[in-house]
């Protein structure tokens, strides 16, 4: 091979070969998630009148409106109350479980219906931040966001551990039996099948949005038949490879995505008279809806010099942003900076859910190494909290009092524990948090 050629094949066979930033997608998949679902339960006493039948936004001007843009809202099937409490709670259970990483395949598509349900039943509620939710929760569905940090991760490490050989009291060795075989996700596709012959039986999907949910639920489909009777089969790799490149391919656009909202809003920025003098931030801080602490308002909006420090500042960064991908150690300086911002403009502004859909959106560029010691910073946690759970619950949830108080030969508990233990240690050190 040529110099040219060598990395050329590296790269490729890096991008098919695995799925890249899978702490990173973890974080996006947690982050949107839960800023979707603190929404909607922060809203849910307003929720008639923000997304139901009782909302200036009438149901027949919202089907005026989709029938022209052909955007996908299951409310417009029914104008009932019932039907948009189904739907409000289905939105409400998607983002949990897709937040704890429990099968997030079929999640992130559900989370997907629920987020484009609700905000296209009534496209003027939001404050920027729900524009984001909207465009990343559909690049979700293509990622594989649930390698680490994931329900799915435990079981899937849980499965693995299952087949291995343990030790019993007497010292002796026994082969471990095959692990159950999963029931929940066949149903759960079945019930989803049912579900969607149903809607198009009605008619109520446009051409494009079937051939998009038909497809997905058939790809799911061969996935977990081929992963259940062919698992070592050339097939199955033939599938992993196909989901590598479409994962590399969502964290690539999600990627873009970031640095097209923050190149767009700075250039924009830029052709403002109010950012071109540094008074723009001035004048949002004295509005009564972006005001929940005056008296902080007050004592920002009195530092002119500060003021013109943050505009000019915010300008410079959003427009540089792009541009410091290529060198590491700007990138995380201007990546830390903007964070801090949206930490800001959360409090001072009282804008919490654009803040944090915004900050999850940046934590795609955030390394892994600081992922990594972030988890195992969390997994410490967790350790301490679990190491003030009572004895006596601790000896319950280990079996039977015979494997501790047994003294004959060999160990007194069952090499499986201990493996076990030294796997949480192992996953706690590298970041893993079952």
């Amino acid at each position: 091979m040529t110099r040219i050629e060598r990395p050329l094949a590296r790269g490729i066979g890096k991008v098919t070969g695995s799925a890249l930033g899978p702490y990173q997608t973890a974080v996006v998949r947690i982050g949107f998630a839960g800023t979707w679902l603190f929404f909607l339960l922060w809203e849910l006493p307003h929720r008639h009148e923000m997304y139901g039948p009782d909302g200036p936004w009438a149901w027949d001007m919202a089907g005026q409106l989709i029938a022209g843009n052909h955007a996908f809202s299951a409310l417009m099937w029914s104008d009932g109350r019932v039907w948009f409490e189904v739907v409000y709670a289905l939105a409400i259970l998607s983002s949990a479980l897709l937040m704890l990483g429990w099968r997030t395949r079929t999640m992130s598509v559900l989370f997907m219906i629920g987020v484009l349900s609700l905000q296209n039943r009534s496209i003027f509620i939001g404050d920027g931040g729900d524009n984001v939710i909207h465009l990343m929760a559909t690049y979700l569905v293509l990622t594989r966001c649930g390698q680490v940090w994931s329900l799915d991760a435990r079981r899937a490490a849980r499965a693995r551990a299952h087949v291995q050989e343990g030790r019993t009291l007497d010292g002796a060795f026994e082969a471990r039996p095959a692990p159950p075989a999963d029931r929940v996700g066949p149903v759960l596709w079945w019930v989803l099948g049912l579900a969607l012959s149903v809607v198009t039986f009605m008619g109520e999907l446009s051409r494009w949005w079937l051939v998009v949910f038909w497809g997905l639920w058939l790809v799911h489909g061969l996935w977990g038949a081929v992963g259940r009777r062919a698992p070592h089969s050339e097939l199955r790799k033939a599938l992993d490879v196909i989901a590598n490149i479409v994962h590399n391919a969502g964290v690539l656009v999600i990627m873009v995505e970031a640095c097209l909202i923050y190149a767009t809003a700075g250039w924009y920025k830029i052709q403002g008279s109010r950012w071109q003098d540094g008074t723009a931030v001035y004048y949002p801080l004295h509005l009564d809806y972006f005001s929940p602490w005056p008296a902080l308002s007050d004592l920002l909006s009195s530092n002119g010099v500060l003021l013109m420090l943050v505009t000019y500042g915010t300008v410079a960064v959003q427009v540089a942003f792009p541009f410091t991908l290529i060198n590491r150690r700007v990138k995380n300086v201007l990546l830390a900076a903007m964070i801090f911002e949206h930490a800001v403009i959360a409090v001072v502004l009282g804008l919490p859910f654009f803040s944090l859909a915004m900050i999850t959106a940046d934590a795609i560029f955030l390394p892994t190494a600081f992922l990594l010691r972030l988890g195992g910073r969390a997994a410490r946690a967790r350790g301490a909290v679990v190491s003030r759970v009572p004895l006596s619950r601790k000896l319950l949830s280990r079996g039977p009092l015979s494997r501790l108080t047994h003294r004959g030969p060999g160990p007194q508990r069952p090499a499986a524990d201990q493996q076990r233990e030294e796997q949480d240690a192992e996953h706690a050190r590298v970041g893993f948090t079952p």
